[in-house]
């Protein structure tokens, strides 16, 4: 008897195998695109021309010259703009410290309040999201300025002679960072408090534990990936809020977002703006790097 082999054939893919997976890919398609021309329209391509854009020059008219050069880098390393940039994250830095200072234990108590409470301390929080932060930051005028309602309440109480000098420095526009900022601090943390395992407190009481080594020794390292997202939630945006030094700071403090939109705007200088751009992105790129090294990602920090 002679040795055959058994030779497989697959048979050859059926009309509806192929209707299967041409209806796959259509759904796909159908799903990520529109997701992927809105990144690569509002994404990708912006970013590429603020690349691009930061190694041109400017001509006398204010129009933009494509000859290469590394001018437009070198120029920001002078001493003045450099201040600004040491004012900006003075002022991130502080923005960031006070929303950690006063929405920790916000967050703290949210978390410990009751169910039926809970609720409503939440919509607190949630409700400057309602109002445009353009229009906040008007009510913020009107309530601090020389002739605005703290001052006509605090003469006519006769608390004080003459008006104070709310607005227009640095104190008004860290006023209007936290305030503006706050709930972007309170969501992670309340977010990471929520789920914190009070029984552990109650141990490290039983054990005799004091209040405060309790807060630092467990409850502060179990909460560390909350603080670590609500201080870079809070940290990176405000490197670019420009509207709240503009009008609250009037022309007295100038930021680097302020910089940045005068370089578009007013003086039409698009190459040397696209280079701040470029070098801020930098540093709230080596910001996330530094947040990752901290443990934000291992711990699997949850942002709102």
């Amino acid at each position: 008897m002679r040795n055959t082999e058994l030779i497989n054939i697959e048979p050859p893919p059926s009309a509806e195998h192929k209707f299967n997976f041409r209806g796959r890919f259509t759904g796909l398609a159908a799903t990520l695109g529109p997701v992927v021309l809105w990144m690569l329209a509002f994404f990708i391509v912006p970013i590429f021309m603020i690349v691009v854009y930061s190694f041109c020059t400017r001509d006398d008219v204010g129009k933009i010259s494509y000859t290469f050069t590394l001018g437009n880098f070198s120029r920001f390393f002078d001493p003045m703009y450099l201040k600004i940039l040491w004012d900006s994250l003075v002022i991130s830095l502080a923005t960031t410290v006070l929303c950690l200072l006063f929405g920790y234990p916000f967050a703290y108590f949210v978390a410990r309040s009751r169910k039926k409470y809970r609720t409503i301390l939440l919509m607190l929080i949630i409700l400057p999201f309602w109002t445009n932060s353009l229009i906040r930051t008007y009510a913020w005028i009107i309530l601090l300025r020389t002739e605005g309602i703290i001052n006509t309440y605090m003469m006519n109480l006769h608390l004080i002679k003459e008006p104070l000098h709310m607005l227009y420095n640095q104190g008004a526009v860290l006023l209007g960072m936290v305030y503006t900022m706050f709930p972007f601090m309170v969501l992670p943390l309340y977010s990471t408090i929520e789920k914190l395992d009070f029984s552990l407190l109650e141990a490290a009481s039983d054990l005799g534990a004091r209040r405060k080594d309790t807060f630092v020794r467990v409850t502060l390292p179990l909460t560390k990936s909350g603080i670590l997202s609500g201080c870079l939630l809070v940290f990176v945006p405000t490197l670019g809020l420009f509207f709240i030094p503009d009008l609250m700071g009037g022309s007295k403090i100038t930021l680097v977002s302020n910089l940045i939109k005068n370089q578009f705007l007013a003086s039409r200088n698009w190459p040397f703006g696209a280079a701040i751009s470029i070098i801020i992105m930098l540093i709230m790129f080596l910001i996330m790097r530094l947040f990752t090294k901290l443990g934000g990602s291992r711990d699997k920090m949850e942002v709102m």
